[in-house]
């Protein structure tokens, strides 16, 4: 067959850019190129927006040096897009696909981007278009159903776990309450990771507080309080996504409060990171009802998702095998599309497998920390700090006096 009439692939990323992304990019690039039964191998800028404008970059031609090179560089090398497929955009990504002899696509991101797949390849079916999607995952949040993880998390935990051990340090050094607000809208893994900078008896974060519990205002105080009390200072870990009891973020709470207008992205959903307000709000609270004199809060938001220099060597390995896995796993075309999950072994050693799973197990669809993690509503189990150490990686050591 000669490589004008092979078909071509086209792989794209989407959503919060990670640290590793780019990994599970050239694991599909360099696995399809090595196969020698593919045309060109496209890369779509900017995600769906650039497939429905038709803006791709060739990457089949470009050498393994430099290949290697974007695998170890944060963010999407490609660029990405927020934008939330319907239907009927789908429809036109569909018709460049067909129009582009495309046979293979391959779709790295998270919830949403593994629904677009699921549309993409259901129109294909339809259409008896033979098209093999595979959504590889990525997530900072780590909230796909079917994976002990994704690819991503544990460099943002990674990073999440040495801020605190920093901020425990200039915590003890200088003494007061401070706030860190962490990536999370319904899912707390990432701020539950800032355990991992409890280092010796003492260390903070003294409370932690995720998605999964509901926030209650005078409780929160009375833990501060009692934190101050115990340990003479206070450091907080907060996830972005705290509601109250009815469900309501906090965020939306402050907005409605201040008469100020509620920002929502593309998937409805409101905009919880890029703004300082939550933790301004809690640090406000702390010093009115308190009584509190030092009181600081810090908003990580985007630096944990790509920050240079902080990547869990196990997330590098497996987002670039993710990426291999999907490629191998359309070229053998046993059952057509699906997408990639991690699954682990076991923890000590630390081992995991790559296995198919539908696009229907993981599409549009969230996990949710156990509820066994979970202590009081204002604190993360010692339990989770085994499930996070293969993840996260060995971190530096501290000395105290």
């Amino acid at each position: 067959m000669s490589e004008s009439s092979l078909p071509n692939a086209v792989v794209g990323q989407s959503g919060g850019p990670t640290a590793v992304i780019n990994q599970s990019l050239v694991g599909v690039v360099e696995t399809l190129r090595d196969s020698g039964r593919i045309g060109r191998i496209l890369g779509a800028r900017h995600a769906v927006r650039g497939m429905i404008e038709d803006d791709f970059v060739e990457l089949q031609s470009i050498d393994k040096a430099k290949l290697d090179r974007i695998a170890a560089t944060p963010s999407s090398a490609l660029g990405s897009s927020r934008d939330k497929p319907d239907r009927a955009y789908c429809e036109k990504i569909f018709e460049v696909l067909k129009r582009r002899n495309v046979g293979y696509f391959y779709y790295i991101g998270g919830n949403d981007s593994s629904d677009t797949c699921r549309i993409i390849s259901e129109l294909s079916a339809k259409a008896g278009f033979d098209l093999r999607c595979y959504h590889v995952p990525k997530t900072i949040d780590n909230d796909l159903q079917k994976n002990d993880h994704t690819p991503g998390f544990g460099s943002a935990a990674r990073f999440v776990a040495q801020a605190f051990m920093g901020d425990n340090l200039d915590n003890k050094a200088l003494p007061g309450i401070k706030i860190n607000v962490v990536m999370g809208r319904h899912a707390g893994f990432l701020t539950a990771a800032s355990l991992l900078a409890r280092q010796r008896q003492g260390d903070g974060p003294h409370l932690i507080y995720v998605p999964e519990t509901s926030f209650d205002i005078d409780q929160f105080l009375g833990q501060v309080d009692g934190a101050m009390k115990k340990y003479g200072r206070c450091l907080i870990a907060v996830s972005e996504g705290i509601h109250d009891k009815d469900g309501t973020p906090m965020a939306v709470k402050l907005a409605e409060q201040s008469k100020g207008e509620i920002e929502r992205d593309s998937h409805g959903n409101v905009q919880l990171s890029g703004t300082g307000a939550l933790g301004d709000f809690l640090s406000e609270l702390i010093k009115t009802r308190l009584n509190a004199k030092r009181v600081r809060a810090d908003t990580f938001g985007y630096l944990q998702r790509s920050f240079v220099g902080c990547v869990s060597p196990s997330d590098a390995v497996e987002a670039r095998e993710v990426g291999r896995m999907a490629a191998r796993l359309s070229l053998e075309g046993g059952e057509g599309s699906g997408s990639v999950a991690i699954q682990r072994v076991s923890s000590r050693p630390y081992q995991v497998e790559y296995k198919r799973i539908e696009l229907s197990d993981v599409a549009a669809k969230t996990k949710v920390m156990d509820a066994s993690h979970l202590v009081n509503g204002c604190d993360v189990a010692e339990s989770f700090r085994e499930y996070l150490e293969g993840i996260v990686g060995e971190l530096p050591v501290v000395e105290q006096f």
